[in-house]
């Protein structure tokens, strides 16, 4: 768990965040607070974020589900990639969902949004997933440095551990995040053991490339309380089987 005083920072910052993007006219249907906030211009992110050479090699891409990575989601999809996004709260045995063109019988605009993924992606097991070339993750405030903050679930860092635990992430695997460039803050950002930070960061106007990387070797068990892993299977069978490295 994080320490208190850290979790309060962070929110002040995420609602300042979703303040400054509603003062600029920039929060886009359904609203920026308690949520990735979908941004005008995400589709120009996406577009700068294809034409970075880590998105042109990669064939596996894992995603978050939110609105403003809907169009990278599309693209990836549309190029032949293999998409990966997370069933919602982790909550399956089969913790992910898999896109594939060449098994869907509607476009990838349809399937790649977060009902289209739950109508036509197949749920997929840890163990049948392949190595993800790049993750791309949903930020509600990035720095200079790849520091990141989510909209606090706490999820995206879950779903890394997995990935991480799984031997499906590992330090070649490049993580970018979309955001409109209000989100980008000059001030540091708090981070916790379990924060990742991000290789790419994609605005509709710029991409900035981070050079602290940091990320963890998997999941802090020492951080999760019993309810949390009993509330995700994936985590249970892990803790479970004893499978638990160093943490």
């Amino acid at each position: 768990m994080e320490p208190d005083q850290v979790a309060a920072d962070k929110q002040d910052i995420r609602e300042d965040v979703w303040a400054r993007l509603r003062a600029a006219g920039a929060a886009r249907f359904p609203g920026t607070r308690g949520r990735i906030p979908n941004f005008p211009g995400a589709e120009r992110a996406a577009e700068h974020l294809a034409d970075q050479p880590e998105w042109v090699e990669s064939a596996v891409v894992k995603s978050n589900p939110d609105s403003p990575q809907w169009p990278a989601r599309t693209r990836a999809v549309a190029a032949d990639k293999r998409l990966y996004m997370a069933v919602p709260r982790l909550a399956d045995q089969a913790p992910f969902l898999l896109l594939e063109r060449h098994r869907l019988d509607v476009a990838p605009r349809g399937a790649t949004s977060i009902t289209g993924s739950a109508r036509h992606a197949r749920p997929i097991a840890l163990s049948e997933m392949s190595r993800v070339e790049l993750i791309l993750c949903g930020s509600v405030a990035v720095d200079h440095a790849g520091r990141r903050l989510g909209k606090g679930g706490g999820f995206s860092d879950m779903e890394f551990g997995l990935l991480t635990e799984a031997g499906l992430v590992d330090d070649q695997t490049t993580i970018a995040t979309t955001v409109h460039p209000v989100q980008v803050l000059d001030t540091e950002l708090p981070e916790t053991e379990h924060d990742f930070r991000v290789d790419l960061i994609v605005t509709p106007d710029k991409v900035i490339r981070p050079c602290s990387p940091r990320r963890p070797a998997g999941i802090l068990w020492h951080h999760l309380e019993a309810d949390r892993i009993a509330a995700i299977p994936a985590l249970q069978q892990l803790h479970s089987a004893g499978d638990v490295g160093s943490y």
